[in-house]
């Protein structure tokens, strides 16, 4: 009879911890890093526009492709290091289910963003990108500040009006342009909520 009440305990503890992984709110993502990705996205425009890229759509697609990478590279970058920094060892894994949460989003954009130029539908990237990346964001309501939904629409409003309104693939200011103001906005959101400055997890352990 103890030992049943005791599994039971125990049990309830398991599923309030489940809960609050859930429910609190997901620390992983960098401002700073989002921000980064925003003037990266702008660099990569204004390679296109002043820095001798040719104008062909194979040339243009590469480029937005090392954006990606660079940006990738940031933003998960600052969630591994962010996963790894404890004074008590590696976090729990389920922490950090919220950045698992947008992979099939991403797996589905680079899916379409291999077949789409294999046909020849360079166009579609554009608004694609931007539908998928807000998207991914809709999820966030729950576990990063509210405000995070409205960047998401900004991306989805965007990717539906360069859908009915498309401008050519190797103009490179759409992608530019909505990329840099919905990084350094989303950023800013993170930031925000966290009280204005993101605390270096060591910092604040000395500081302690």
């Amino acid at each position: 009879m103890i030992a049943r009440h005791v599994h039971d305990a125990l049990d309830q503890v398991e599923r309030l911890r489940r809960f609050v992984l859930e429910k609190r709110e997901f620390e992983g993502y960098s401002g700073r890093a989002r921000m980064l990705g925003g003037v990266v996205a702008l660099l990569g425009a204004l390679s296109v526009e002043f820095f001798g890229v040719p104008r062909d759509a194979l040339s243009v697609f590469i480029v937005w492709c090392s954006v990606l990478g660079v940006s990738l590279l940031l933003n998960y970058g600052a969630l591994l290091a962010w996963f790894f920094r404890s004074g008590s060892g590696m976090r729990d894994f389920r922490e950090i289910i919220p950045a698992v949460d947008a992979i099939p989003a991403l797996a589905v954009g680079a899916c379409l963003t291999v077949a789409l130029p294999l046909k020849g539908e360079y166009w579609l990237l554009v608004p694609m990108w931007m539908f998928l990346y807000g998207l991914v964001h809709i999820p966030y309501r729950r576990n990063l500040p509210e405000r995070i939904y409205l960047v998401g629409l900004f991306y989805i409003a965007c990717g539906a009006w360069f859908l009915f309104f498309p401008k050519p693939f190797v103009n490179p200011w759409p992608m530019g342009l909505v990329f840099f103001l919905g990084e350094i906005a989303g950023g800013a959101v993170l930031s925000r909520g966290r009280g204005g400055d993101e605390v270096d997890d060591g910092k604040e352990k000395r500081d302690e």
